[in-house]
């Protein structure tokens, strides 16, 4: 799928005034890159900024934004998520705008009670419009180290990656008359807040909060953009992954997925979105 000639200098526009006001971090210091936006002391800086956490306890949960704006790109965060029983605990990690027409790409950790996973809950919004929710199990135990989230974000797909391993690719659909995050650059945030309602077995499990505070911890943000001559390079836009990346995903689509949106016949009995042909 390509971009016509009216469509691609108005993003090359957009692109590169935006680069140009706006600097990619790389290998970011939490105290120069970040605001610390909620939780007041329940954001804790370590090591001179190299590393921060978030807790949560009864009276409110706690998070951070970015100081600045990203329009396409590859951002990378390790995190370690909250240990024991964290059944109703949110950990959210995504990009978003502001506003009732927002985008948004979301990575969401959904606690659970000791010795059951973690689910990962993943998101596409577009123009304030959501639903397109796929859901993990990891392959490891991401409460015992660090692990490291990443989403690559071009014109023509966004790919959600577990410590390099692609889980999965979200493809533009503009043609079927999808809309796709593309115009509007977006914030880095992240929050720990209490989502008992819904986030573990459907809010049938409620936070134990005797076991608060719940804290997660993070290192290693890192933000790379894309150089101008990528931008015009229509082979680079629509390169996707190589073929390990295809290897991985399906091994991962096959073994871990838990939750498709695209498969759900029940939500959708007639008939699945039109971008679900592309998956």
């Amino acid at each position: 799928m390509g971009f016509s000639h009216y469509e691609l200098p108005k993003m090359l526009f957009i692109f590169l005034v935006f680069m140009n006001s706006c600097m990619f971090s790389y290998g970011g210091n939490f105290i120069q890159e970040f605001d610390f936006n909620w939780g007041g002391n329940k954001v804790k800086i370590f090591n001179r900024g190299q590393i921060l956490s978030l807790s949560m306890d009864k009276l409110s949960g706690s998070g951070f934004q970015s100081k600045k704006n990203y329009l396409f790109g590859r951002i990378d965060m390790q995190l370690k998520l909250v240990t024991g029983n964290s059944a109703g605990t949110v950990t959210s990690y995504y990009l978003s705008s502001k506003g009732p027409t927002h985008d948004e790409i979301d990575f969401e950790f959904l606690g659970n009670v000791s010795g059951e996973p973690y689910i990962l809950h993943t998101n596409v919004f577009s123009q304030g419009k959501g639903d397109k929710e796929q859901q993990f199990y990891l392959w490891f135990d991401p409460t015992k180290n660090f692990h490291t989230y990443s989403i690559i974000w071009k014109p023509q797909h966004i790919i959600f990656l577990v410590d390099n391993t692609p889980i999965r690719v979200f493809k533009n659909a503009e043609s079927l008359g999808v809309p796709f995050p593309k115009n509007q650059p977006m914030k880095v945030y992240s929050s720990l807040w209490n989502a008992d309602d819904w986030a573990t077995r459907g809010g049938l499990v409620k936070t134990d909060w005797s076991k608060a505070p719940f804290t997660a911890y993070y290192r290693n943000f890192y933000a790379q953009k894309f150089n101008k001559s990528q931008f015009l390079d229509a082979k680079w836009q629509n390169q996707e992954l190589d073929a390990n990346g295809r290897r991985r995903l399906r091994w991962v689509q096959r073994n871990y997925i838990i939750y498709n949106y695209c498969t759900d016949y029940k939500r959708f009995p007639q008939g699945f979105p039109l971008e679900c042909r592309n998956f």
